[in-house]
C-alpha cells in the first residue's frame, strides 16, 4: 500500500482530465511527487491507466472495479484488467458508483487477490464502521452532499471525520482513513490530519482549477 499521509486525486470523467489531459495531470503530479517526496496518487478511467502508468512517475489507481470473474462479463471492469494495465489500486463504492455491501466485500476480496490497494468510499460513520469490517486498505469518508462543493467536510462536519476514524480503528486498526468532499486547499488537508485522517481524496478542486500546479503545491504543503 502507498505511504501515508497521502493525496489521491480522482480525475473522474471530466474532459479536462480525459485522454491526453489525464496523462498531463499524471505527469504534473509525478513531477511534484518527485520534487516534494509527497505521497500522491492519481485515479483515472480504465482507458487512461496504461498511458499514465507508462510515465513511470507515480502510482495509478482505477476509479472502479467490478466483482465479476473473468469470462462472459461484457462491459464490466475486471480487477485483472486494471492490474494488467499497470494500476496498483482502485476506488470502490464511490458516491457516483454505489455498490451493495456484498459487492463491496467481493470487490475487496478480488482486489486483494490480484494485489490492488483498495479504497472504499463511505458516506457516514455507520457505513465507515461496516466497511472497516471488510478490511480494505483504506476508507475514504465523503458526505455526498459536499462532493464538488466549496465547503470542505473538515469545516462543514468535522465530527464525521473524527468519529469515522475512531469507528474504523475500533474495528480494524490497520485500515487507513481518508477525508474527502469539498477538499480544495492545504488548510483542508492540514485540518483532515488534525482530525485523525491519513490523507485526502479529492477531484474537482484540482481538475477544475485554473492553475492546477498551484493548487497541488498548496495541498502538498498541507501535509506537513
Amino acid at each position: 500500500m502507498e505511504q501515508t499521509p497521502i493525496i489521491i486525486v480522482n480525475v473522474k470523467t471530466y474532459l479536462e482530465s480525459t485522454g491526453p489531459r489525464a496523462v498531463a495531470m499524471a505527469r504534473l503530479m509525478g513531477t511534484l511527487a518527485s520534487e516534494t517526496k509527497a505521497s500522491l496518487v492519481i485515479a483515472v478511467q480504465p482507458s487512461d491507466i496504461s498511458a499514465c502508468v507508462a510515465l513511470g512517475r507515480l502510482p495509478v489507481y482505477a476509479q472502479h472495479i467490478d466483482p465479476m470473474p473473468p469470462g462472459s462479463c461484457t462491459g464490466w471492469v475486471l480487477p485483472e484488467a486494471v492490474k494488467a494495465a499497470g494500476a496498483v489500486g482502485t476506488l470502490i463504492n464511490h458516491s457516483e458508483h454505489r455498490l451493495r455491501l456484498a459487492d463491496i466485500d467481493a470487490c475487496i476480496t478480488r482486489a486483494n487477490a490480484v494485489g490492488l490497494t483498495s479504497v472504499v468510499c463511505t458516506n457516514n460513520v455507520a457505513t465507515s464502521k461496516a466497511a472497516a469490517g471488510l478490511l480494505p486498505s483504506m476508507i475514504a469518508i465523503e458526505p455526498p452532499e459536499l462532493i464538488g462543493g466549496d465547503i470542505s467536510v473538515t469545516t462543514a462536519d468535522p465530527r464525521i471525520v473524527s468519529d469515522s476514524v475512531k469507528a474504523v480503528k475500533s474495528v480494524a486498526p490497520g485500515v487507513k482513513v481518508l477525508c474527502g468532499a469539498g477538499v480544495k486547499t492545504g488548510e483542508d488537508v492540514t485540518a483532515a490530519g488534525r482530525l485523525g485522517a491519513d490523507g485526502v481524496l479529492l477531484a474537482s478542486g484540482v481538475v477544475k482549477a485554473k492553475d492546477q500546479e498551484k493548487v497541488l503545491r498548496d495541498l502538498i504543503a498541507g501535509l506537513r
